[in-house]
């Protein structure tokens, strides 16, 4: 029961394990960006909610079906927030509970993170966006998921670094893309840890628990009045 336990955790968030996402922590960890300050996720995109029928009537879509995803991702890069202030909501022009997504999470003085999610920005290709940009105090980096944009049929994934020593941007040769690869990935995780291949077991319960605290912690903050703003004093 514990490993069947740990196996469905693991395969629950895969976008860890896509090739750009590899490659970006890579270039992390090698310190082409120095020490992770920002991370900003912008998604400007029409995502076909029809495609899913199961969806319908479900009160929580937009956290819980796909930002879920860049949460997960976030605490992988930067570890647990110590909290997060988020705001999700519909559109006027459909039933589907909630399409859009603005959230900070709160790592403190060092580390700005923030996500903006609009999956109803449906007006032609030209100006949708399904990106992040992750800044460092030597470098930076840019990522496009380009498995969201002209969905399903999709765009090839792109990561881009800025090395501190480097003054043009360089494209990082990719292959494969989020999906099916980083599922795939996930599941040779799986096996090889059954194995004993690998020593980690990326993924594990206790891990997606986290990554599930977020989210509840996001909805709960969605569903809370905001902090007023104090009215005009009242003239004497």
């Amino acid at each position: 029961i514990c490993r069947a336990r740990q196996i469905k955790a693991a395969v629950n968030f895969q976008l860890r394990f896509a090739p750009m996402m590899v490659a970006l922590k890579d270039a992390i960890a090698r310190g082409y960006l120095g020490e992770v300050v920002d991370f900003d996720a912008w998604l400007a995109l029409a995502t076909p909610w029809g495609l899913w029928p199961f969806l319908k009537g479900l009160p929580r879509i937009e956290i819980a079906m796909h930002s879920i995803h860049y949460l997960d991702l976030v605490r992988d890069l930067l570890g647990d927030p110590q909290g997060v202030h988020a705001k999700s909501i519909g559109h006027p022009n459909h039933d589907v509970a909630q399409t859009r997504t603005a959230a900070i999470l709160d790592y403190g003085e060092r580390v700005r993170c923030v996500l903006s999610v609009n999956h109803d920005h449906d007006y032609g290709r030209k100006f949708q966006a399904c990106e992040f940009r992750i800044s460092g105090t030597r470098g930076a980096a840019f990522v496009k998921l380009g498995v969201n944009l002209d969905y399903p049929r999709g765009e090839p994934d792109e990561l881009w670094i800025r090395p501190s020593d480097c003054s043009e941007w360089v494209p990082v040769p990719l292959e494969g893309s989020w999906f099916p690869d980083a599922f795939a990935n996930r599941m040779a995780n799986i096996q090889r840890h059954a194995s004993g291949e690998d020593d980690e077991l990326i993924g594990s319960v206790e891990d997606a628990w986290r990554t599930m605290a977020l989210v509840e912690a996001a909805y709960q903050s969605s569903a809370r009045p905001a902090t007023p703003i104090p009215a005009l004093p009242a003239e004497k």
